[in-house]
């Protein structure tokens, strides 16, 4: 069974910084493109970040040059450096992975992490 356990988030003041992590563990064949979304309260959930198996990355423009997302293949692990945090980044984050099994190829998604932006 593939399984996404994410860890990170948290209370931070503006300006500050906070690191996501998102862990894969199960049988898995391959991981193919991973991300980051997130759902502020009342709005829809929106992809922040991606990155494909090869490295290449992809950003919401509201987060270019304050967040870097990056992945460990080794460790099947993807992380989200945040930095420069504003009140609007205040959600709830979601990773997702595209992953391949023996069996089938699908998209499965953590249980979220709360990120809280406040002075």
């Amino acid at each position: 069974q593939v399984q996404l356990v994410e860890s990170g988030g948290g209370l931070v003041q503006p300006g500050g910084s906070l690191r996501l992590s998102c862990a894969v563990s199960g049988s898995i064949f391959s991981i193919n493109a991973m991300a980051w979304y997130r759902q502020a309260p009342g709005k829809q959930r929106e992809l922040v970040a991606d990155i494909l198996s090869g490295g290449s990355t992809n950003y919401i423009d509201s987060v270019k040059g304050r967040f870097t997302i990056s992945r460990d293949n080794a460790k099947k692990t993807v992380y989200l450096q945040m930095n420069n945090l504003k009140p609007e980044d205040t959600a709830v984050y979601y990773c997702n992975a595209d992953i391949t099994t023996i069996f089938a190829r699908n998209h499965y998604w953590g249980q979220g992490t709360q990120v809280t932006v406040s002075s």
